[in-house]
């Protein structure tokens, strides 16, 4: 299956948490219906200059148009955004 890949001219700003497809996240903030510090996974990363997630929750909720104001990546990663960083 082809992966998403961001267009050459889009231009995300340096602090945005850049997620993909079945990472890891916990919930940074209350959400509406999930408490914060729930799991949850990305279900749909999206997203041209503002990059957006779909997760499902570990309450089984799923909510949408999600950034790095709400998530917080977790485990690996975490470990793979914080190597990248360097």
């Amino acid at each position: 299956m082809p992966s998403w890949t961001a267009h050459a001219l889009a231009r995300p700003h340096q602090d945005q948490l850049e997620l993909r497809k079945g990472d890891r996240v916990l919930a940074r903030v209350d959400l509406d219906g999930v408490p914060a510090g729930t799991a949850g996974q990305v279900l749909l990363a999206n997203g041209f200059n503002w990059l957006r997630y779909r997760v499902l929750f570990g309450n089984g909720v799923e909510l949408a148009d999600l950034d790095g104001r709400h998530l917080e990546p977790t485990g690996r990663t975490a470990k793979r955004l914080a190597k990248r960083a360097r």
